[in-house]
């Protein structure tokens, strides 16, 4: 039988009194929430007059579209959105090696410019995917070019910090025995480094995929070609069973890729 010595027991941590100045910034983080609520959140009235609208969309949407044309015209823009997902990801870490290496502090072969490389990096990362879509269909048009450089855009911020991080993590020993016998930065790169970060970088290029796969989906809302484009057309003709159909369709392949890049990962890890 089990006894327990109650004076082993250590007291349950207690809540320490807050100083005035955390008690300030209690006071104002709660005011902001509780103001944020009220002027953007969903009122009750808002949801209750929201339902039966709602319930009769849905109600429209179905049952989806299953003519034989309209989903050959699907799958047509289906592989245009892998397309896009593929060849930008491929690019976009092409890219984003050299990106992060100029970037990694005790790596980089110019430390006094790393801070500009990691500028850049933060700077593709910091503007929304939707944005870059729009920039590029302003410049270079509508169409699958423009979701392709968005693509390259966001993996670029997303694996330049990764790898970047990546790299300087990197076990120092093979990088000085290196050093020692007068290897250069190039040669320390591709024999110590990237051996060294190769399944961690090879995870972070998974994760770009998975996420390039979600952002194409919806890049042809603005006209950057893909799958979205043909789901936007849809909305706005009212053809909401069509709708229904390209939506089952995105969320089958967005789940697909997702449990791919998860059993890749495993089998890496």
């Amino acid at each position: 039988m089990r006894h327990d010595n109650p004076t082993l027991v250590a007291p349950p941590a207690r809540f320490a009194g807050a100083s005035a100045l955390q008690f300030a910034l209690l006071l104002t983080l709660a005011a902001v929430v509780l103001s944020s609520i009220y002027q953007v959140a969903p009122s009750a009235e808002r949801l209750v007059t929201g339902a039966p609208r709602m319930t009769n969309l849905l109600a429209r949407m179905m049952p989806p579209a299953t003519d034989s044309v309209f989903l050959i015209r699907i799958a047509g823009q289906l592989l245009e959105t892998f397309q896009i997902a593929i060849a930008g990801t491929f690019i976009g870490i092409t890219l984003s090696l050299p990106i992060a290496w100029l970037s990694a502090r005790g790596v980089t072969p110019v430390p006094a410019f790393s801070f500009l490389f990691k500028g850049l990096v933060s700077f593709f990362r910091t503007v929304p995917d939707l944005v870059w879509a729009l920039v590029f269909v302003a410049t270079v048009g509508l169409g699958a070019v423009a979701g392709t450089m968005t693509i390259i855009a966001d993996t670029i911020g997303f694996c330049g910090r990764f790898f970047c991080e990546s790299m300087e993590d990197a076990d120092k020993k093979p990088q000085e025995a290196l050093a020692a016998t007068g290897a250069n930065r190039l040669a320390i790169l591709l024999s110590a480094i990237i051996p060294d970060t190769l399944p961690s970088l090879i995870n972070a290029g998974l994760f770009a995929l998975e996420k390039a796969v979600r952002a194409s989906v919806v890049l042809g809302l603005v006209g950057a070609g893909g799958i979205g484009q043909e789901l936007q057309v849809a909305f706005d003709l009212f053809q909401y069973q069509k709708a229904s159909t390209i939506i089952v369709v995105i969320f089958v392949v967005v789940l697909s890729m997702e449990m791919l890049t998860n059993a890749l990962r495993k089998k890496i890890a």
